[in-house]
């Protein structure tokens, strides 16, 4: 852990990319492990990229340059590619497969790559590819908003992160409004099994 451990996640503006880095520091401080974190938004409001890097242990920065990241969490497919090549070859990707359309694919100037081929090249790239759809796990816990929180889940399930099950749900409960918090632990639960039963 001396040199870090790098996770690199990536969405699209209002699908809760903060909230989800939020919880991971905290999950992180709770385990009394250091953790440095970045963000990047694009035009967020606009559905624009937004990326946050988050290092756990000892580092100088929290960029994750080219080759380092250690787990790539997309909660859109297209980001996940873009993201792609600051992956470590041994690294693991956790995406939800519901592709977010922009702007400008609804209005016919633009066209959105096909899923099949997108995915197929991360299988390709990567020893460790979960597919979840998010948003549908999201609507069973109770709200499509709550796909960040599934992700986490899955993030959790999936062991990559030196940080037990309940260091994240203790995040969650000290992060999340207390209106919302029976509701993204539906949701924590939910990506949790899925990536169990995919293993």
């Amino acid at each position: 852990m001396a040199q870090g451990f790098r996770v690199l996640a990536v969405g699209v503006g209002g699908q809760g990319i903060l909230l989800f880095s939020r919880v991971i520091g905290e999950a992180a401080l709770l385990e009394g492990l250091p953790v440095a974190m970045s963000e990047v938004h694009g035009m967020a409001q606009r559905g624009g990229v937004v990326e946050t890097s988050i290092v756990l242990g000892e580092v100088k920065s929290p960029y994750i340059s080219p080759g380092e990241a250690d787990v790539l969490v997309a909660l859109e497919p297209v980001e996940a590619l873009r993201a792609l090549s600051r992956c470590r070859r041994e690294a693991t990707a956790i995406l939800s497969i519901d592709p977010v359309v922009p702007q400008v694919v609804k209005d016919g100037l633009a066209t959105y790559p096909e899923l099949p081929p997108l995915l197929e090249k991360l299988r390709t790239v990567l020893p460790r590819v979960y597919l979840l759809s998010g948003e549908d796990l999201a609507r069973k816990a109770g709200s499509a908003k709550a796909l960040n929180v599934v992700l986490l889940g899955a993030l959790a399930g999936s062991g990559t992160l030196p940080l037990a099950k309940e260091a994240f749900l203790e995040a969650l409960r000290r992060v999340v409004k207390p209106a919302y918090l029976d509701l993204n632990l539906r949701a924590f639960d939910l990506g949790y099994q899925a990536v169990l039963s995919a293993q």
